[in-house]
C-alpha cells in the first residue's frame, strides 16, 4: 500500500488540487474557496508526511515553526490569519494592480483557450523565477536574503513559505511583472497564484513521492531536496519553481541516479528569532554570520 501511494501521491495531490481549484474559482466566493482548497492539501501533505516520510528524522520538530509560519504570513500576506491561507495574497494583489493598466502593452492573445493562456503565463513567470532564483545563489548581495529560505535543516510542508520579504519582492517583481505588462488578463494570474501554491507545498513536503517522468517536467520533491543539498554543486541547481524548462535549456538541472540528498542547510548562521531573521541581511556582522565568516564578536 506505501509503495502504491508513493507513486500516486504527488499527481493525487497536483492534480486534485487543481481540479478543486476550478470549481473554487467558479463559486461565489472564489478566494475563500481557493483557500480552503489549499488548506486541505496541505492537511492531506501534513498526513502523508506522518504515513510515509521520505526523511523520518525530519519529523523531529527543530524549533523554527513558529518562525516558519510568521515568515509565510509576511511574505504571503498580512491579511491571512493563518499560514495554510497564505497563498492567496498574491491573488489579491493581481485584483488590485490589475486596474492600473496604463503601463500595460495589452497584446496578450485573450482569444486563446484559458488553458492556454495558463500555460503561456506559467511559462513566462518561470523564466523571472529561474532568473531571480539563479541569481539570489550567484550574487551575495541576493544571497543575504535567500539564505534564510536555505538554513532549514529539515523540509516539510510548513517551512514552503520561509522567505525573506526582500526575498520574495525580488521573485514577484521578475514573474509577474511581464505577465502585467503584456496584458495578461486576471484568471491567468489567479492559476499562476494556484499552480505556484501546490507546487510550494509539494516541493517541500517530506514524503516519500516517486515521481518518475513528472521529474523532466515539474519541479518535484526529489529535485528540491538536491536544490537544498549544502554541497554547492548539488546546491546550485534545479532552480526552477513550477516547471523545469529553463533548468533544461540553461544547464542547471540536477537529477543523479541515486536517492536526493538529506544533507541539508547552509554553512553561516541565521539570527533565532523572527524579527532577528529580518534584521540581519541589513547589518555587516549579520551578513558575516549568514556567510559563515568570522564577526567582531567572535
Amino acid at each position: 500500500m506505501k509503495t502504491i501511494l508513493s507513486f500516486l501521491s504527488w499527481p493525487l495531490v497536483f492534480f486534485s488540487g487543481l481540479l478543486c481549484t476550478y470549481f473554487a474559482f467558479a463559486s461565489e466566493r472564489p478566494m475563500f474557496a481557493f483557500a480552503l482548497v489549499y488548506a486541505g492539501e496541505v492537511l492531506l501533505l501534513f498526513l502523508l508526511e506522518r504515513y510515509i516520510p521520505y526523511e523520518r528524522r525530519w519529523l523531529i520538530p527543530d524549533g523554527e515553526m513558529a518562525n516558519d509560519i510568521a515568515h509565510t504570513l509576511l511574505t504571503k500576506g498580512l491579511v491571512q490569519l493563518m499560514a495554510l491561507l497564505g497563498a492567496v495574497f498574491p491573488m489579491y494583489t493581481a485584483i488590485l494592480l490589475l486596474p492600473f493598466t496604463g503601463a500595460q502593452l495589452n497584446i496578450w492573445p485573450t482569444s486563446l483557450p484559458m488553458l492556454l493562456q495558463v500555460a503561456m503565463g506559467v511559462l513566462i513567470a518561470e523564466f523571472g523565477l529561474y532568473w531571480s532564483h539563479r541569481i539570489a545563489h550567484e550574487r551575495l548581495f541576493f544571497w543575504r536574503f535567500h539564505a534564510l529560505h536555505h538554513s532549514v535543516t529539515r523540509l516539510w510542508v510548513i517551512n514552503t513559505g520561509r522567505f525573506h520579504i526582500a526575498d520574495s519582492l525580488f521573485k514577484v517583481a521578475l514573474s509577474q511583472l511581464p505577465l502585467f505588462l503584456l496584458g495578461a488578463p486576471l484568471p491567468v494570474f489567479l492559476w499562476l497564484g494556484a499552480v505556484t501554491a501546490f507546487m510550494g507545498i509539494l516541493t517541500h513536503c517530506n514524503v516519500d513521492m516517486r515521481t518518475g517522468f513528472f521529474d523532466y517536467i515539474f519541479s518535484t520533491p526529489r529535485l528540491h531536496r538536491w536544490h537544498h543539498s549544502k554541497e554547492l554543486r548539488e546546491g546550485n541547481t534545479n532552480y526552477c519553481e513550477n516547471i523545469v524548462f529553463y533548468d533544461l535549456l540553461f544547464g542547471t538541472y540536477f537529477n543523479p541516479d541515486r536517492p536526493s540528498s538529506t544533507d541539508i542547510g547552509i554553512r553561516g548562521q541565521i539570527a533565532k528569532n523572527f524579527l532577528g531573521q529580518l534584521a540581519q541581511p541589513f547589518r555587516k556582522d549579520g551578513v558575516r554570520q549568514i556567510l559563515g565568516r568570522p564577526t567582531k564578536s567572535g
